[in-house]
């Protein structure tokens, strides 16, 4: 059972929504569909609470037309970058509404509620009690001066109308007053027992970091009752006689909506939704931003566990996502919002789906997993053009290209006789991928996972690079013996793109598809039992001419998204804290000009890793082994935090080859090799475009 949050329905969601919630819930549902798993996957419009009859206030319009609108148009954005629910239902559906109620009425009866008067705000001149978020005053952490009711969205902060300074009506700007009201509320404080056995006992190795940490601190601090009502208009009417004008807190309600979102796609697939929410086997899984943690896993599984229901197996919260230097915010403007990427990426575009897919394999490899991350522009490009294309796109296009010029356009025959030292490590590489890459799902470790297919694919080139099957045409004609080495080197590279298109579907499902295209195999192929064969496609079986699996992202959009964000933000008044100037962030770290005399003074050359090695004692250097052409020299590097040893080998790097020898960590360092530092602080080894021999100049 799988949930991703239930996004409100009170506007378009960005892309800091996507990666945090929904596209790593999408990755792990897929992997587990390849696996066969009985898997449903929900999610749904929030509509009800105070965000959707602000909205229409702003809008001029009714709560009803809001949800409508808003629905439909995050359902879409959804779809369009490949986002696959089971279902995606709706609050507002009767069915939910009889569900919340069963839900309250069943605690209710038992005792598990308290009944309570307390005194509430109330707008004397707009005569109605006002919910948290009709309540806005100064953050008493941050200083905000629009921090609502229950939450301040500048630091993030739990509040409560009480601990506002100077608070007031959003209806009507007025103070408003205390008067007494009646409510429900659930004593979260009787459980915080069961919350330390259950999440900091059991769930201490298995759970991430950042969600124990942030259940450790609310519940040392200390649960107080919360209520479960709230006199307002709008959500669903609390079931009971004396509580006219009440509806259930939104927070009560939203979660529910997994079980009415269950219990309807079970009516439309003609199944039994009880299972998924009662079998002890289940296992189910809230996929949410690290806003959600509270409500995830400590309120709703109290919810759950007195009304019967099955605990949550593991809450994967993410953090969130900042926007070139800055934090994402609707109100400001400063954010990209799904719609605008696809009206600008996909819908221009034949083909436009794999764009979709761009900004999947992005948001991913900047997934804010263990800390807050950043979305940058030139990052994406670089993601697309350095890695896409370069890498993953160029191997599958290279061995289109020579299977229809070398092998007419077929899969050739494997002739295991010739099987050298370097096709069996690339088939062993093969082999062992599906273990890495169900190993770090099996984990919520995306990014990781990611980087295996990526790194495989790269091992597929550097292997491509060493076989050389063009060379072994002369005169356009080739040798019995050579077309053998070409045959074995074309088919292992053939099954390697079976495989890959296999291990990327998860992520990246629509460049899977087009992969299945080229290779004229159908679905059933995409199997995870399939991964790590090497009998994927058939000896002799014709395959489509090559086409690019993606294009490259070119200067001038990244510049025009860059310029609508400023433009965007500057037509609120309100443009970032630290605005992006594409032309000064170039210049900023500009050492003093030289001269060309000075620049001769560098003897730079192309140099190959032949081993590397972490340095004892020493967590960020690398002992590398480097062939320069007519030598080979051992340099210590300051990588370590950014590649394992394993994954550099074979790589081709630029070296200062006349650079004083220096001794680290007791290694005499004979040269250095140049780097990129990325934005996110990501280093990248500055390389030739294509592989060229070790010792050649770079001028």
């Amino acid at each position: 059972m799988i949930t991703a949050a239930l996004p409100y329905a009170n506007g378009l969601k960005h892309i800091g929504h996507l990666a945090g919630a929904y596209l790593p819930a999408d990755i792990y549902v897929r992997y587990l569909r390849a696996q066969r798993r009985d898997v449903v996957f929900v999610c749904g419009s929030d509509e009800h609470g105070t965000a959707i009859p602000i909205q229409a206030m702003k809008e001029g319009t009714t709560p009803r037309a809001i949800i409508d609108k808003y629905h439909a148009l995050i359902k879409q954005n959804f779809a369009d970058l490949g986002i696959s629910f089971d279902i995606y239902h709706r609050t507002s559906e009767p069915l939910h509404h009889e569900t919340t109620q069963e839900f309250f009425t069943a605690l209710n009866s038992r005792g598990e509620l308290d009944v309570r008067e307390s005194e509430q705000y109330f707008d004397e001149e707009a005569k109605t009690f006002l919910a948290d978020r009709y309540i806005i005053g100064t953050c008493p952490v941050c200083g905000n001066t629009r921090a609502y009711g229950d939450q301040c969205e500048n630091c993030g902060s739990s509040l409560s109308p009480e601990m506002l300074i100077d608070p007031h009506s959003t209806l009507s700007g007025k103070a408003p007053v205390k008067r007494s009201t009646k409510h429900w509320y659930l004593p979260l404080d009787k459980y915080e027992g069961f919350l330390r056995d259950w999440i900091l006992k059991d769930h201490k190795d298995d759970w991430k970091t950042n969600v124990l940490g942030q259940c450790k601190s609310w519940i040392d601090g200390g649960l107080q009752p919360r209520a479960v009502t709230r006199d307002l208009d709008w959500g669903v009417k609390v079931p009971l006689p004396d509580a006219e004008g009440k509806v259930l807190y939104v927070w009560f309600d939203a979660p529910i909506g997994y079980i009415s979102a269950t219990k309807q796609w079970a009516i439309d697939q003609g199944k039994d939704w009880k299972p998924y929410w009662y079998d002890k086997d289940t296992q189910l899984v809230h996929f949410i931003g690290k806003d959600n943690i509270v409500f995830h896993c400590i309120i709703f599984p109290i919810m759950l566990k007195l009304h019967g229901n099955i605990l949550p197996a593991n809450v994967p919260a993410n953090e969130f996502m900042n926007l070139e230097g800055d934090k994402m915010s609707t109100s400001r403007n400063w954010k990209l919002d799904m719609q605008d990427y696809i009206d600008d990426f996909i819908k221009k575009e034949n083909g436009g789906s794999q764009l979709a897919d761009t900004l999947r394999y992005y948001l991913t490899t900047i997934s804010p997993e263990a800390k807050d991350s950043e979305f940058t522009w030139k990052g994406f490009q670089d993601a697309n053009n350095s890695e896409l294309v370069s890498i993953f796109g160029n191997f599958v296009n290279r061995t289109f290209v020579l299977m229809h010029k070398l092998c007419k356009g077929k899969v050739p025959p494997l002739h295991t006789d010739l099987l050298d030292d370097i096709d069996r490590s690339l088939i062993r590489d093969i082999e062992a991928a599906k273990g890495k890459v169900e190993r770090l799902l099996e984990q919520y470790k995306f990014r990781e996972a990611l980087f295996e297919v990526i790194d495989l694919s790269r091992k597929g080139n550097k292997y491509m690079q060493e076989k050389e099957p063009w060379k072994k045409v002369t005169g356009g004609a080739v040798t019995e013996e050579n077309q053998l080495l070409i045959d074995n080197c074309l088919h292992i590279c053939l099954q390697l793109t079976a495989n890959l298109a296999i291990l990327i579907n998860p992520f990246l499902p629509y460049t899977a598809q087009k992969m299945l295209h080229l290779m004229k195999v159908v679905d059933k192929i995409l199997d995870w039992e399939n991964a790590g064969k090497l009998k994927l496609l058939s000896v002799g079986y014709s395959l489509r001419a090559p086409e690019l699996l993606f294009r490259k992202i070119e200067d001038d959009e990244v510049k025009l998204q860059i310029d609508k964000l400023q433009a965007a933000a500057e037509r609120q008044g309100m443009a970032p804290a630290a605005p992006v100037d594409v032309k000064k962030e170039a210049t900023a770290t500009l050492k003093p000009q030289i001269v060309f005399d000075d620049f001769a003074k560098l003897e730079l050359k192309i140099g190959h890793i032949l081993a590397a090695e972490k340095v004892a004692k020493a967590d960020k250097l690398l002992k590398l082994e480097v062939d320069l052409g007519n030598e080979r020299r051992t340099i210590v590097s300051g990588i370590a935090l950014h590649f394992k040893p394993e994954e550099i080998v074979g790589k081709q790097v630029v070296v200062v080859a006349n650079l004083a020898p220096r001794k680290m960590k007791g290694i005499e360092s004979n040269g250095m090799i140049l780097m990129a530092e990325d934005k996110n602080g990501q280093l990248h080894f500055v390389s030739p475009e294509k592989a060229i021999a070790p010792g050649s100049g770079v001028s």
